[in-house]
């Protein structure tokens, strides 16, 4: 099997370029200067991993082309085998509190929202996936990934790396709210579900997600209960209740779901409370 990994080098593409290597591919990582199309080369299967998360406000223009422009030219060189392209459960974020999230959702987006524009670039990139992937393509939509690797980027991954750094019995300080809440997902059940999706799927698009939204309240009750390091938070400021991401059609297709915050970090709070 040979796989090219866009956006090999980040945080989610290094763990999956480890995976596929481990599980006998041959990978393929392309450095950003690389000219597309490349019509001398077999993309096999292609993860497209390269996108603008936290900056994509000061530079709309890498936002375009890392989310569509250069998706649109991967796409239309047609020498690949399939295409996995990574959108985001943020698409979720206008619908009303209390809802569950399908695939089929409609998503309301606004032009004249600075922060709209994540959105519409990672719809229009889902779209281009749709129109030019001629049933080769599916594109994941990713909640909150986390890892409890030094390397790991995100607000959990922050938080994690705060704990390590405490002495037991130490008090830590989330610059958060209790009251927010998000779905997690760890980068290993990613890769094994981008893997499941690269080589067949009935669907376009996927959720890839716990299911489970967690309070900061809860994560802290977690932290404090394992771990022997207590919680405070800056500020109590309070939102909207995000809506249920929906993990069926992953679950009904390839038969396993992806595991709950919990589960992962229970035990290594608890080995981290027993080093201490």
């Amino acid at each position: 099997m040979h796989a090219t990994v866009i956006g090999g080098r980040g945080f989610i593409g290094q763990v999956l370029v480890r995976h596929l290597r481990s599980l006998g591919w041959g990978v393929w990582v392309p450095e950003r200067s690389q000219p597309w199309p490349d019509a001398e080369r077999d993309l096999g299967h292609v993860f497209y991993c390269a996108g603008l998360t936290a900056d994509y406000l000061q530079h709309p223009e890498r936002t375009v082309e890392a989310h569509v422009s250069l998706l649109a030219r991967v796409l239309q060189s047609d020498n690949f085998t399939s295409l996995v392209y990574l959108s985001s459960t943020r698409l979720y974020d206008g619908l009303p509190a209390g809802t569950t999230a399908t695939e089929t959702a409609l998503l309301p987006v606004a032009p004249h929202i600075p922060r709209h524009i994540y959105d519409l670039t990672k719809l229009t990139g889902e779209s281009l996936c749709h129109v030019f992937g001629q049933g080769k393509a599916r594109v994941a939509r990713l909640s909150c990934v986390y890892d409890t690797t030094p390397q790991a980027q995100g607000f959990l991954p922050d938080v994690l790396r705060q704990v390590q750094a405490a002495a037991r019995g130490e008090t830590i300080t989330l610059t958060s709210s209790p009251h927010f809440s998000r779905d997690y997902i760890h980068v290993n059940d990613v890769v094994r579900a981008l893997v499941d999706m690269a080589q067949g799927g009935q669907h376009v698009v996927y959720n890839l997600a716990s299911g489970v939204n967690l309070t900061n309240a809860a994560l802290a009750t977690l932290i404090e209960q394992h771990s022997g390091r207590k919680v405070l938070f800056a500020h109590e400021n309070t939102s909207a209740e995000p809506a249920t991401v929906s993990m069926d059609r992953l679950a009904e297709e390839w038969g396993w779901r992806p595991r709950s915050v919990e589960s992962v970090l229970t035990p290594w709070l608890a080995h981290l409370q027993r080093a201490s």
